[in-house]
């Protein structure tokens, strides 16, 4: 499905293309066309914008539907939102714009829109509530020198949902689906993205049963939702080496459970420490998981004699998307890499450790505690060797300050849009 883009930066003054889809003009008419349908609108919520037949990556049919845009695009600076981007912390702000679809009973999803971001309201008896029927993914938009955004493997991310929804009896987005609605939200609240160098606009992603149930049954109703919130570093105060701990009483996830995909279940358990938990497999003492309030979307690697190992994929960790790019990057880097069974022995033996994810990328390090007994890494002060080298080539990948020859990003330029409604 191909959605039609929303483009705002919601200053003083927005103007709206209204919808004129059902008119049959040629293209003599624009002039018209500008002072009939263009007039400026409050910031009150507008109405609920749907798509159905414009690429955002193409320019659109004059008469295609609702476009919205901002009179001040021309300046890359006004097109950036008020707030201080050099003290941006990773915390969620509120943007202006969430997308918005639901299923039914058939398990096809409907025309999505984007709305006005705000509460949604749900039934007591929702199946997210009720039996934690839901889903969800993180991703990021970066701002790239010249102005442009890009989007890092959206298709990665929406492979991963719908992996996710199978196993939880859910229907779910396509990839198209999931990746033009990724488009249209990001380019909504296009103003929110950080400028290059300061951050990113985190992208959250939520598959819900939102219709009503009481027994246990799956949910009459399913609603894919995505919100966006600019942030900056994770570490407010730079890139800090975590200190993990051994649990080897608690498990994350058994095998044949639902640790290898992003159900909200699996993190409401972690949400409560203040510290990172690495738990571990009791035959074999093979480390599983680590977790921090969702910080982490994969394991723990580790670095020894230029060979980095971390654990393999058996349905109990999370295929993570940072933690597959870090992989394929260390082997064009020149390392060998090894997933496999990794011990607690290994792991505290190792010279180097380090963990990825969505949030943070590469996170060093710094100690690891087991059964009272801490080891420590390094100076305890940063980087390693190892993971300063992948985290610096995968972040200037992701922000498009090196070549991408992984062809992993996603490039959304809205110049041509620009231009050619600035022609009416």
């Amino acid at each position: 499905m191909e959605t039609s883009a929303v483009l705002t930066a919601l200053q003083p003054t927005n103007y709206v293309l209204r919808n004129t889809s059902n008119l049959h003009l040629p293209p003599s008419s624009a002039p018209q066309m500008q002072q009939h349908f263009l007039s400026p609108v409050s910031l009150k919520p507008l109405k609920p914008i749907s798509f159905s037949s414009c690429n955002v990556n193409q320019p659109p049919s004059p008469f295609s539907p609702c476009a919205v845009l901002s009179h001040t695009f021309s300046d890359q600076k006004a097109d950036l939102a008020d707030i201080d981007w050099d003290n941006l912390g990773f915390a969620f702000l509120p943007t202006d714009y969430m997308y918005v679809m639901k299923c039914s009973r058939d398990g096809n999803f409907n025309e999505g829109e984007l709305q006005r971001f705000g509460n949604i309201e749900l039934t007591p008896s929702a199946g997210v509530l009720n039996y934690g029927q839901g889903l969800l993914e993180g991703l990021k938009a970066y701002r790239k020198e010249d102005g442009s955004i890009l989007l890092f493997r959206p298709e990665e991310n929406a492979q991963r949902m719908r992996m996710g929804a199978e196993r939880m009896c859910m229907p779910s987005p396509s990839i198209e689906q999931f990746v033009e609605a990724v488009k249209a939200t990001v380019l909504a609240n296009k103003h929110w993205i950080p400028p290059s160098g300061k951050g990113s606009l985190y992208i959250r992603p939520l598959l819900m049963g939102t219709g009503a149930v009481l027994g246990l049954a799956p949910a009459p109703e399913y609603t894919f939702l995505i919100y966006v919130s600019p942030v900056g570093n994770y570490f407010k105060e730079g890139i800090a080496p975590i200190n993990l701990i051994v649990e080897h009483e608690l498990h994350r996830a058994t095998p044949g459970g639902t640790g290898g995909i992003k159900t909200i279940g699996n993190y409401a358990a972690l949400g409560w420490y203040d510290h990172c938990l690495l738990s571990f497999r009791a035959v074999g003492y093979c480390t599983q998981a680590v977790g921090d309030t969702g910080l982490f979307e994969a394991l723990v690697c580790l670095a020894r004699d230029e060979i980095i190992s971390t654990p393999a994929i058996k349905g109990t960790i999370l295929p993570g998307i940072t933690r597959k790019s870090i992989i394929d990057v260390a082997r064009s880097q020149g390392f060998q890499v090894e997933e496999r069974l990794v011990t607690v022995d290994e792991l505290l033996d190792a010279d180097e450790v380090f963990c990825t994810g969505t949030a943070v990328v590469v996170s060093p390090v710094g100690s690891i505690t087991y059964r009272g007994k801490r080891f420590a890494y390094g100076e305890g002060v940063g980087f390693g060797v190892v993971s300063q080298q992948l985290y610096s080539v995968l972040t200037q990948l992701q922000m498009g300050l090196i070549e991408d020859k992984m062809s992993w990003t996603l490039q959304l330029n809205l110049s041509h849009w620009y231009k050619f409604l600035l022609a009416f």
